[in-house]
């Protein structure tokens, strides 16, 4: 079968004197039957291609489904009476929100079946899933085509009973009110940029809710959460670089928000509250991040943790006793442990050199106990609870992993990269432990490398189809994520963002001279800004990669960057820079990989698009493979989801043969098919 042929319409744009030609500009109209002729060809096509690995996929497909533990519930979590949590049934796709009255094994009740909510759909994600105060209502979200643009339901606890309020459009982000009455939402704009904070009262028409709040600011984006107190309804915005935030008092609704802090150009901050004060972590004078008290009924701001230049302060989390600053410390997660009767601060101690730290489900405020979830390369997720006051942990459960899986079989590590201008990248690796380092394994290094996002050191049940293939999987912490503190993010962002680029392939020349890789058979993954993290790298060093997978990749940079009618543009200048200003195009022009196809030899390349997708439009990777194509690049396929977005597809099964399907042809190109 004949790979399809995307036909050249010129398209000329002047910019900065220079005529810039996008001969597949006719690519972006949706609603052209050639252009969805075109995806459909491209699909055949893929699918054509990778027909030989069809066995392997179904190998592979196996191998996850066999090692999950389909039947399984989420370890409950307790808010007053009731014990919350999620459970997932061997043959359905999707989860069961339940609650447990009186104790984690009491009678359940079961509050959302996503698998009843997806009947009749391709796709289906729900967001916003919340308990009215008074335990008497269920409100939750549904998204059902990828573009992210949610109806809100709500229905009586415990019951089918739909509620005729039904909110047509909103985003993510939503809280209660006290009176288990009033409830607040977000709302996206044309663009879809979440501007608006709205008021429903139940029993009303959706129609007369009320506005509460608008930020007119292209460059912010509004968030929403109650307060762990269930005091304050927190309404931030923020940009790339600055924040504020809004509160509402929770039991008095109808009250304009208050701002805590004036918004200060190049300044952030996050909140929470505890008893008579606010927490919060801000950057001013503070790159990293330091934790200020400020009483709620005004007054001065009293600092409790100073600045540490390299150690990453980012959210606080209020309980009625302590206050647990979640953030990073030497290129790992990490949670500050501070009293707030004023003892030491201290943190949280874990057991391996490679892992990841995050918050699993708190749910009550008068508590000692934190509830997180542990894991690494090499452990899978665990929740554990960790008295604050004793310092006593408790493992109330590990993820299972079925089959004969040994966890001493792997082993992780972190390498260290020196980058072309001497930094030094942190790599995460994880292998199998009898893989010798003798430069002969194939190798797939992933990256991002954007938004100051942090790429987790976290465990897979796919991933082990590849370890015991014998492929070494690395992670690349470039810059322009939050691994090493705010610096490391600036460092990879506007007109540095070519150091993310260079801090990838150098990350690959290290894991080849320490002989973790075989030179000639190394892949690269990223997605979204990762993808584009690929697409770059790629394009400047061909000979380094055989093969890479780009997912939704963020590869029509400038293009995407000059039309503010797009999703993200204006808000994303503070990150990608503005193609109208002469020397940011200038950055842009040096890296975007549309721009810099030429003739030469390609890595073996796997695309992926959504059409619904409203982050990265799925023209960005249909034009660049179109154009890839027309300079001879070979092995080139592009698999473009037609009722999906910028996740894929949604169901775990379909997730796990998608999965599938990438690691195969991961291991076809890289040939390490045989366990």
């Amino acid at each position: 079968m004949n790979p399809p042929n995307a036909p050249q319409r010129r398209h000329v744009r002047d910019l900065h004197g220079e005529s810039v030609v996008d001969d597949y500009f006719w690519l972006r109209e949706r609603d052209d039957p050639e252009v969805l002729e075109y995806l459909q060809a491209e699909n055949a096509y893929t699918a054509a291609q990778l027909e030989h690995t069809t066995a392997l996929q179904e190998e592979i497909f196996t191998e996850i489904k066999d090692r999950t533990q389909e039947t399984d519930l989420a370890v409950p979590a307790r808010r007053g009476d009731w014990w919350y949590s999620t459970r997932t049934e061997e043959g359905k796709p999707y989860r069961i929100w339940v609650r447990m009255h009186g104790a984690p094994d009491g009678p359940e009740e079961v509050l959302v079946d996503e698998n009843a909510l997806a009947a009749g759909h391709e796709y289906l994600r729900v967001v916003n899933v919340g308990v009215s105060p008074d335990d008497a209502i269920v409100s939750y979200s549904l998204d059902t085509n990828g573009s992210e643009r949610y109806r809100t339901r709500f229905r009586r606890a415990g019951t089918d009973e739909e509620l005729p309020d039904e909110i047509p459009l909103s985003y993510y982000g939503a809280a209660w009110a006290s009176d288990s009455e009033h409830y607040f939402y977000v709302v996206p704009d044309a663009a879809m940029r979440p501007w608006q904070v709205w008021r429903h009262r139940l029993g009303t028409d959706p129609s007369t809710d009320a506005l509460v709040y608008q930020e007119d600011d292209d460059r912010f984006f509004l968030s929403l959460q109650r307060s762990r107190s269930e005091k304050y309804l927190i309404i931030a915005a923020g940009s790339a670089t600055t924040s504020d935030v809004r509160v509402i008092p929770a039991d008095d609704p109808a009250t304009e928000p208050r701002l805590v802090l004036p918004r200060v150009a190049d300044i952030e901050y996050s909140l929470d509250h505890a008893g008579d004060d606010f927490w919060v972590v801000t950057n001013e004078d503070a790159v990293d991040g330091k934790l200020l008290r400020i009483p709620v009924r005004g007054g001065s701001a009293e600092e409790v943790v100073p600045h540490q230049a390299g150690v990453k302060l980012a959210h606080p989390d209020c309980f009625a006793s302590h206050v647990v600053v979640w953030g990073r410390q030497d290129g790992l997660a990490a949670a500050l442990v501070v009293p707030r009767n004023g003892g030491d601060p201290h943190y949280l101690e874990m057991d391996e050199a490679v892992y990841e730290l995050s918050p699993d489900m708190n749910l009550e405020y008068d508590t000692t106990v934190l509830r997180y979830r542990y894991q690494s390369p090499v452990t899978p997720p665990s929740v554990y609870d960790h008295d604050l006051d004793t310092g006593e942990r408790v493992l109330r459960k590990q993820t299972p992993v079925l089959g004969d899986f040994d966890p001493s079989r792997y082993v992780a590590s972190r390498e260290w990269a020196v980058a072309r201008d001497g930094a030094r990248i942190p790599i995460t690796v994880v292998k199998r432990r009898d893989v010798p380092p003798d430069g002969t394994a194939p190798l797939l290094l992933y990256g991002y490398g954007a938004y100051e996002i942090s790429m987790p050191a976290s465990f897979s049940i796919p991933r082990l189809s590849l370890l015991d293939r014998g492929v070494v999987f690395a992670i690349a912490h470039v810059r322009g994520g939050g691994e090493m503190g705010k610096r490391w993010y600036e460092d990879g962002k506007l007109g540095r963002k070519m150091n993310t680029f260079t801090d990838f392939i150098d990350c690959a020349e290290h894991l080849a001279a320490a002989g973790a890789a075989d030179p000639s058979r190394i892949a690269a993954r990223g997605g979204s800004a990762g993808g584009l993290t690929v697409g770059a790298a790629i394009t400047m060093a061909r000979d380094r990669f055989a093969a890479a997978v780009a997912e939704v990749p963020f590869v029509d940079v400038i293009n995407t960057m000059l039309d503010d009618a797009l999703p993200l543009t204006i808000v994303e200048w503070e990150e990608w820079g503005n193609p109208t200003i002469a020397e940011q195009y200038g950055w842009m022009r040096g890296y975007a990989p549309y721009e810099n196809v030429s003739d030469g030899s390609w890595p073996a390349l796997l695309v992926t698009a959504g059409l619904n997708d409203p982050r990265v439009q799925y023209w960005e990777p249909a034009k660049w493979v179109a154009k890839l194509r027309s300079v001879g690049a070979e092995t080139l396929l592009l698999k473009t989801e037609m009722g999906a977005g910028h996740f894929a597809r949604s169901g775990r099964y379909d997730i796990w043969r998608d999965e599938a399907l990438v690691l195969a042809f991961v291991l076809d190109q890289l040939g390490a098919e045989a366990p």
